[in-house]
């Protein structure tokens, strides 16, 4: 028995594909439907000849997959959170890569790493490690320390030994690097410009002809995002309705929170629809935002996805002083700050842009940002380290 595992594991890790194509396996700890840098991810490795399948799992709300070009699977599992589920979901995971043929392993946040580590070793091939986050600093974790330390013992274990890493922005791969001495590349979160799209008008939509549209999107609206603040501010706003639309951790508090105070018509829920439905939205807004709080270096360097969906829809932006989110506006002209997280404030900053003539060219500015700020571009970086990495397992086996 002992002799027959270590056969099983490598006449499974060996076994022929009918396709010569190499062949990629992209692991993700969520659902896969609104992931957007994942779903970028898989279609530049396809782009760089390699077959892809995506691997992730299911939730009971989860929306069904898209016609993708790759391949995707989705596990069920029986536990849902808690350490029960890192554990089932990272145990399935290993073995799930472990049978699978693979040339090319591409982790997603630290909650993949190990399994795909492990069985990079075991079949010795390439892995790209891609960290969305600052992920021992997301406010899940502040309050635990005990979790968050093994979080970062894992961290410290696996990524100094690491080759080929990746971040969403400089202070994040800044932070890494000075950590474990271990070069990140940084790869932006930029979506592919968009062309030939039109979007549905306001009445397809059901969105009202006669008010300014507020929108705060994103599938992370969780504690600490300024949600619950924004939805008290409105309180004080005139001639505009605010649009939430995504999921989160606070969804149930927001839902609670605008019916407690009778602002159904003020404030309208709707929970994450897929990234193709939500951009008809997201092109009738006035205003986008982004006002997460300073209250973990998680947020505090956060360079967030929704951002440059409002650039690309042409919708200025109203955020939180940030750096990596500053540097964008400013950089390009195209919205404002607030200076704190009270409502008053709040509602004062929108009821102010709202009424400038400031807002219109915040709008224009966006034209010139998109153009330079696009995937097109900023996936040639991607696009160097997965040739990086396939070259150097090719010149190891040579």
């Amino acid at each position: 028995m002992p002799i027959l595992i270590p056969c099983l594991i490598c006449y499974f890790c060996s076994v022929p594909e009918n396709s010569s194509k190499k062949i990629a396996l992209v692991s993700v700890i969520n659902d896969l439907v609104t992931d957007n840098r994942v779903n970028k991810t898989c279609l530049t490795l396809l782009e760089c000849g390699y077959s892809v399948t995506l691997i992730g799992r299911k939730l009971k709300r989860s929306l069904p997959l898209p016609d993708w070009n790759f391949n995707a699977e989705r596990m069920k599992l029986i536990f849902t959170k808690g350490v029960a589920f890192y554990l089932f979901f990272n145990l399935r995971l290993f073995f799930k890569l472990l049978f699978k043929k693979a040339d090319m392993l591409y982790a997603n946040d630290l909650d993949t790493l190990l399994p795909n580590y492990l069985v990079s070793k075991i079949k010795n091939i390439p892995l790209i490690y891609d960290s969305h986050e600052l992920f021992t600093e997301v406010p899940e974790l502040q309050n635990s320390k005990f979790k968050r330390r093994i979080w970062k013992l894992l961290e410290k274990f696996i990524v100094p030994k690491l080759k080929h890493c990746i971040t969403v922005n400089g202070s994040i791969a800044k932070i890494y690097e000075e950590q474990y001495k271990t070069k990140f590349h940084v790869v932006r979160n930029i979506p592919e410009a968009i062309k030939n799209f039109k979007p549905k008008s306001k009445q397809e939509l059901n969105l009202p002809l006669d008010k300014k549209i507020i929108l705060l999107q994103g599938a992370g609206i969780n504690i600490d995002r300024g949600a619950e603040e924004l939805i008290d501010a409105m309180n004080f706003v005139e001639g505009a309705i605010l649009y939430i639309i995504g999921s989160g951790d606070v969804w149930n508090n927001l839902q609670e929170r605008v019916k407690f105070q009778n602002l159904q018509k003020k404030v309208v829920l709707i929970h994450k629809i897929p990234k193709g439905e939500l951009m008809h939205y997201t092109h009738h807004a006035d205003i986008g935002l982004s006002i997460d709080k300073n209250t973990n270096l998680n947020y505090y360097y956060s360079l967030p996805n929704k951002l440059f969906d409002y650039i690309h829809a042409g919708v200025p932006l109203l955020a939180s002083r940030l750096p990596e989110i500053e540097k964008i506006i400013l950089q390009y002209n195209i919205g404002d700050f607030i200076e704190d997280h009270k409502a008053a404030t709040i509602a004062h900053k929108l009821n102010e842009l709202l009424s400038s003539p400031k807002l219109q060219e915040f709008k224009q500015n966006t034209i010139q940002a998109a153009k330079e700020l696009n995937w097109s571009l900023e996936k040639e970086k991607l696009i160097c380290v997965i040739k990086l990495a396939t070259n150097l397992k090719d010149n190891h086996r040579n």
